[in-house]
């Protein structure tokens, strides 16, 4: 037999998510420096002026998008990016806004969802 080993020079990647319903990071940066915000691909003309960034991690990913919703229906943050597939949400705000949305999210998974959570941590 013939076989092509052309695909021997390809990487593989496999992406692995753990079954469960959780929050797995819930952290609020306050007042990152503005490299953090071009490094994460946020938009200078809004971003910049915020003085924190909220990051939470879950699982199922899709959760994100709910996350997204209750986050900026909460409080005054701007929402940064959300991915559904990675289960990543970004908000930008001042801290105390960002602090609103985070807990009223996590809360939010907890009572409502089920969902196992991490507590909110800051730097």
């Amino acid at each position: 037999m013939n076989y092509d080993l052309s695909f021997q020079d390809k990487m593989r990647i496999v992406q692995e998510l753990v079954p469960g319903k959780q929050i797995t990071i819930a952290h609020i940066i306050a007042n990152p420096d503005d490299i953090l915000y071009r490094k994460l691909g946020l938009d200078p003309a809004v971003e910049y002026s915020k003085t924190a960034i909220g990051i939470v991690t879950m699982s199922p990913a899709e959760t994100a998008i709910i996350a997204g919703d209750i986050a900026i229906k909460s409080s005054g943050v701007e929402l940064g990016f959300v991915d559904r597939f990675s289960g990543t949400l970004i908000v930008t705000g001042n801290v105390s806004d960002v602090m609103a949305s985070l807990t009223a999210l996590v809360d939010y998974c907890r009572d409502v969802l089920g969902f196992t959570v991490c507590p909110i941590t800051k730097t």
